[in-house]
């Protein structure tokens, strides 16, 4: 009577750190994604952000979306999504195959001020759509509970241009 009291409560805990580790593993790897985008941005000219879209903003799309895939993360399409422009800030979404819609922003007008000096950066963001295993225990733990499952990992980075 006491396992049978116990082994469901057993298995939300487990299932819960999993899901969690899993989220933290995801996170990572959109750090890690965001950094090497901006990395790749801060190399890339600045001479070509009048084109519809810029070879160098497809560029860094690219990287990114490759190193997500390197790491097996679904990109939900990311590469062949067209961005829509404001100014110099492009945003990517993409949503096939995704709970939700996934979000590249790269921002080639950002500046921070450094010593009193203002620095002409960009900001490579991402926001991702996480699908947490942990709905699918809860409803089975209490039928008829309502848990959307999912949420937005977010991350982003900024690098000064160096060309």
């Amino acid at each position: 009577m006491e396992f049978a009291v116990s082994l469901p409560l057993l298995a939300a805990v487990v299932i819960g750190i999993t899901d969690f580790s899993s989220a933290f593993n995801v996170k990572f790897k959109l750090s890690n994604a965001a950094r090497e985008g901006a990395r790749f941005a801060s190399t890339q000219s600045t001479s070509d952000l009048s084109n519809s879209p810029p070879q160098s903003i497809t560029a860094i799309r690219d990287v990114v979306d490759s190193y997500l895939v390197g790491d097996r993360v679904n990109t939900c399409g990311l590469a062949s999504a067209t961005p829509s422009n404001s100014g110099l800030v492009w945003t990517y979404t993409a949503s096939t195959g995704c709970p939700g819609t996934i979000t590249l922003t790269i921002d080639r007008g950002n500046t921070f001020v450094s010593g009193g000096v203002t620095v002409e950066a960009t900001q490579v963001s991402i926001s991702y759509p996480f699908r947490w295993r942990f709905s699918k225990v809860i409803r089975v733990l209490i039928p008829g509970a309502v848990y959307a499952g999912v949420s937005y990992l977010s991350n982003s980075s900024v690098m000064q241009n160096l060309n």
